[in-house]
């Protein structure tokens, strides 16, 4: 199984997103974009394991509080891959840094490279307009899970499942 740890997104950030989705087709940008069922915060990538068990283990010995995730307010790119900041999180950062550690001692294999929180919007993107001037809508929201998350493809593209999900350590 394709397996990755994500935060999934709720409506208004969402919205935001796919209003900024809007604007890139209204400047002729051609490619694949994600849908909003698909939308998320990946935290690790695995990629292919099947031992569910052991990951939603490690997962659960993660702890933190609710904490506020709020879109950066501007979009960045990966070469053709496009894709929406979020605000710097110091309680974003220490949930990452503890997931992958625990990975690791877990011996659960990950994509190790560091860090660098974005939501994928648009791929293989190809058109001829400039986006330096495009800007995410502000959104906000407050997590209280992660999720385990399994990557499958069908004849309509890429879908995501959730198969397990930690809650946040309630004040």
């Amino acid at each position: 199984m394709r397996l990755f740890i994500a935060i999934q997104l709720d409506e208004s950030v969402k919205n935001a997103l796919i209003a900024t989705q809007n604007e890139f087709r209204q400047r002729g940008f051609k490619g694949r974009y994600t849908d909003i069922i698909n939308m998320h915060l990946t935290l690790a990538f695995i990629g292919e394991f099947n031992d569910l068990d052991v990951i939603l283990d490690a997962m659960e010995q993660v702890r933190f509080e609710p904490f506020t995730l709020t879109l950066g307010g501007y979009i960045g790119n990966f070469g053709e891959l496009f894709w929406a900041g979020v605000e710097k999180n110091p309680q974003l950062e220490k949930i990452v840094k503890q997931l992958r550690h625990l990975l690791a001692e877990n011996q659960i294999p990950f994509d190790r490279k560091s860090f660098s929180p974005h939501i994928t919007l648009l791929r293989n993107a190809k058109g001829n307009r400039g986006f330096s001037d495009i800007e995410v809508g502000k959104a906000t929201m407050t997590v209280r899970g992660i999720s385990l998350m399994r990557s499958d493809f069908g004849k309509h593209g890429v879908f995501y499942t959730e198969i397990g999900r930690i809650e946040s350590n309630e004040p």
